[in-house]
């Protein structure tokens, strides 16, 4: 689902590049990456994520993923040449990746999933992409932070088949993805670092 005009205000602002700043340190001190290797950030909007991923995990190459071509076109604008260097951006369905089985070292999905009608389907896809032993990276909201009666009018979300803590976490361990680390505000949302174990 792409983004209506009040969220792109939420993700496209320097709050948000702060935000996923801290998210992403907390997420490195909770990970075993070795620079190199091969990452994809799905949802990357205008490209802020990737270009700190590459900044503090330093892969040898970053494929960054977005529903809305826009928002590809968006990113290309927003990162410098230099600060696109190993950043391969492709307009693409999370429930259909063209991308092969077991490709990436690690996986991260900055608040995407709960904006999937079927998120299932999209972890499905994550856990194929990802190799044997490699990282999700995940941030999630819970519906009651975006489904409540002021955001509900304001925010474009599914309004079927929502997750909450329990209903994630039981997905998640269905795809095979196991919680290494995980910081999480009940009723608002979950950052977590998971190993694909087979």
């Amino acid at each position: 689902m792409k983004l209506n005009w009040a969220e792109l205000l939420v993700v496209n602002n320097p709050l948000r590049v702060f935000e996923q700043r801290f998210e992403i340190g907390w997420m490195k001190k909770h990970a075993r990456i070795p620079p190199g290797g091969s990452f994809l950030e799905i949802g990357c909007g205008r490209g802020a994520g990737a270009s700190i991923i590459r900044e503090e995990f330093s892969p040898e190459c970053i494929c960054a993923t977005d529903l809305d071509p826009m928002m590809m076109r968006r990113a290309v604008r927003y990162l410098p040449g230099e600060e696109r260097r190993g950043i391969h951006f492709c307009a693409a369905d999370a429930l259909r990746l063209p991308l092969p089985d077991g490709a990436f070292d690690a996986v991260f999905g900055f608040g995407v999933l709960h904006h999937i009608p079927d998120w299932q389907g999209a972890l499905s896809e994550i856990a194929r992409v990802l190799k044997q032993g490699g990282t999700y990276f995940l941030e999630e909201l819970y519906p009651t932070l975006y489904q409540n009666f002021i955001t509900r009018h304001i925010l474009l979300h599914p309004e079927e088949n929502r997750f909450g803590a329990l209903d994630l976490k039981e997905a998640l361990k269905g795809a095979d993805l196991s919680v290494q680390a995980s910081l999480e505000v009940p009723f608002v949302g979950i950052l977590a670092v998971l190993e694909k174990k087979s």
